[in-house]
């Protein structure tokens, strides 16, 4: 009888599975380290993002609006070649808020960072404009009161209904947004003449478009919200049912 050592007759098949066992958890270890490294990676192409022209655009809005300030009140606040550069600056904000949304929604370069600072920075340059026009005499504080309370009501209506829905930018929120960067802008040149009479009736205007358009926003949100309520009970009708 020629016997064969159970060690021996098991060692083959013990190998084989032992290596099958390694590799398997060197594959594992491979797919995990693979997970791992896109995580990392696609946390920094989202960090990078944050660095995008739109983004780049919004910072500078932000930066531009306490140089903005101190140019409208040096030298008193009513220096026509201070008040030609506050313009400058006012002008260039203004410009940079029509590109950076543009920007943002055609390349695809929307980011947390741009949804909040980009509202934020808007607000800013017009309520220091307005604030200071208003403190130099120059413009009625009712009329700041107006466009800013109006301006700061509308954006927390949207937070207030956003689990309904999201309100869209209307036409008339546009022309409101022109029509007030166009006067702000007028009212901070020292103009004369009739120039000065026109700048009035700009105002005016841009004020009826802040108003009529605050109401519209008003009226769509009770409309977003009464929608989203009756989903909201359809959906647990359905489901109870």
């Amino acid at each position: 009888m020629t016997g064969v050592p159970a060690s021996a007759a098991g060692g083959p098949a013990k190998t084989g599975a032992a290596q099958m066992g390694a590799s398997g958890a060197s594959g594992a270890d491979s797919a995990g380290k693979g997970a791992r490294g896109g995580k990392i990676a696609a946390a920094a192409v989202d960090q990078a993002s944050l660095w995008n022209i739109a983004n780049i655009l919004t910072m500078i809005r932000l930066l531009l609006v306490p140089g903005f300030v101190a140019l409208m009140l040096a030298d008193g606040g009513h220096d026509p070649a201070w008040r030609s550069f506050a313009w400058a600056a006012f002008s260039i904000a203004m410009i940079t808020d029509l590109f950076d949304g543009h920007l943002a929604r055609t390349y695809n370069l929307v980011t947390d960072f741009g949804k909040i600072a980009d509202p934020i920075a808007d607000k800013a340059i017009m309520g220091a404009a307005l604030i200071c026009l208003s403190a130099l005499g120059d413009l009625p504080w009712w009329v700041t009161a107006v466009i800013l309370g109006r301006e700061l009501g509308i954006t927390l209506l949207r937070f207030i209904v956003i689990r309904y829905g999201v309100i869209p930018a209307s036409r008339g929120g546009k022309l409101k947004t022109l029509a007030q960067g166009i006067a702000v802008g007028m009212y901070i040149l020292a103009l004369t003449g009739w120039l000065a009479t026109a700048r009035f009736w700009v105002m005016a205007v841009a004020v009826v478009l802040t108003v009529a358009t605050g109401l519209d926003y008003v009226r769509q949100a009770i409309v977003l919200r009464r929608q989203g309520i009756a989903e909201r009970e359809a959906a647990l009708e359905e489901t109870e049912a």
